[in-house]
């Protein structure tokens, strides 16, 4: 298969959704709405003030045990505690897989040029990634809660995935990462039986998250275009690969010992919750539904995508 150039991918190329968009310019709107919609989460947010008293850290309804028969027996107050270890550990999620984004980002501009809009805004968004970072950890910090590493082997798999990983996989990947919590980001942040610190946070990643997946689109409908097929099918698998790993990853099952369940009896509930199932599949379907539009769900990596539970 003959590779097209990037000069061919900007001029008139199509795929299932219509003409590609010219990257500069794509760049250039994203840059003008960095420095219209940026913000410091050290001023912005109230990082005094106590939490207040009754009020969830994540809406109930997303909590990885509603609606299970062990949901059923737990307190309120058990409950709302779950919501408050499950928001640090996605939080931790967080930033595990920012470190890894910011990386994939720096390999993705390492050979263009450093004047062009494209790479300016690229780096623009590694810096709302280092504020994201910080902004997890201070509010796991001040949730008093552990932090929540994953796991030894998914640590490991990450490390290896930014290591081998190809520019369409990178950017799969990317955007895996960034759309099922977003979509349960835009539930949390109005939701006023959520915690306000924690609204507050939500809701700067919603605004500035929107422009990290506008950019890894646009840059993965070019690549799935004008990536060698080998590239592209390599994409397939292990964009499915990195399904499986985030779906099993998406909620650290310590946070169910730290707050006094059976951790075997609550993981295996989560896994079984019909509930729990119809959410992961929801939080993922404006990607899947766009990742199917653009080729990415072919062969085996559909079908890994299936066995990650992301996909109907």
């Amino acid at each position: 298969m003959t590779t097209l150039s990037e000069t061919d991918a900007l001029d008139g190329l199509r795929d299932a959704l219509g003409q590609l968009k010219n990257r500069e310019t794509v760049a250039l709107r994203l840059l003008e709405s960095s420095a219209k919609h940026s913000f410091d989460p050290d001023t912005e947010l109230d990082w005094d003030a106590p939490f207040e008293e009754g009020k969830w850290f994540w809406p109930p309804e997303l909590v990885s045990l509603y609606g299970t028969p062990l949901w059923r027996r737990m307190s309120e107050e058990q409950r709302m505690l779950l919501s408050r270890h499950e928001a640090a550990a996605l939080a931790s999620l967080g930033i595990w897989f920012e470190l890894i984004l910011m990386q994939l980002l720096v390999r993705h501009i390492y050979d263009k040029s450093a004047t062009s809009a494209h790479v300016r805004y690229a780096l623009t968004e590694i810096e709302d990634e280092c504020r994201h970072s910080k902004m997890f950890a201070r509010v796991i910090a001040h949730s008093g809660t552990p932090w929540y590493p994953v796991s030894r082997v998914h640590h490991n798999l990450g490390r290896l995935f930014k290591t081998i990983s190809t520019t369409p996989g990178s950017f799969t990947a990317t955007l895996l990462g960034e759309e099922v919590l977003d979509w349960m980001q835009r539930l949390t942040f109005p939701d006023e039986r959520v915690q306000p610190l924690i609204r507050g946070v939500t809701r700067i990643h919603v605004i500035e998250e929107a422009r990290h997946v506008r950019y890894a689109r646009e840059e993965l409908r070019r690549q799935m275009m004008t990536a060698p097929r080998w590239s592209q099918e390599f994409t397939r698998v292990s964009s499915g690969e990195f399904a499986r790993v985030f779906s099993v990853a998406f909620v650290n099952p310590e946070v169910y010992t730290n707050v006094g369940l059976d951790r075997r009896e609550a993981v295996a509930q989560v896994r079984a919750s019909g509930h729990r199932r119809e959410v992961m599949q929801q939080g993922a379907k404006k990607l899947t539904d766009f990742l199917d539009d653009i080729g990415v769900l072919r062969g085996v990596g559909r079908r890994l995508w299936r066995s990650s539970g992301l996909l109907a």
